[in-house]
């Protein structure tokens, strides 16, 4: 099994940056890929970004792309979500998901994910 932890979420001001973590943990395969998905009440869980293992192919939702960056911690199998120029339509819960051998045509797709964490909250208001 696989375990995800995230963190960093929180309320911060229209404008502002914010973090997000996500630790892996458990029995980690060589070859995976993780991303972040986000859910306002009543909608579809809907793809930010993406970063294989490798830790420099990247994928963005073009709602995002230029604001947020996702990146690998080194050698860990930790992954961050630095969200900048933050703007009210980005609250959500935000979620961590790892898939192992997510091809790219499918790395959009929240299905190509077996494992998930809690979710982590982000506010962005005045």
């Amino acid at each position: 099994q696989v375990q995800l932890e995230e963190s960093g979420g929180g309320l911060v001001q229209p404008g502002n940056s914010l973090k997000l973590s996500c630790a892996a943990s458990g029995r980690i395969s060589n070859n995976w890929s993780m991303g972040w998905f986000r859910q306002t009440p009543g909608q579809e869980r809907v793809f930010v970004a993406a970063i294989r293992r490798n830790g420099y192919t990247t994928h963005y939702a073009d709602s995002v792309r230029g604001r947020f960056t996702i990146s690998r911690d080194g050698a860990k199998n930790t992954v961050q979500l630095t969200m900048n120029s933050l703007a009210p339509d980005d609250s959500a819960t935000y979620f961590c998901a790892l898939g192992n051998g997510v091809i790219l045509s499918e790395v959009r797709n929240k299905r190509a994910y077996a494992y998930w964490g809690q979710g982590t909250q982000v506010t962005v208001s005045s």
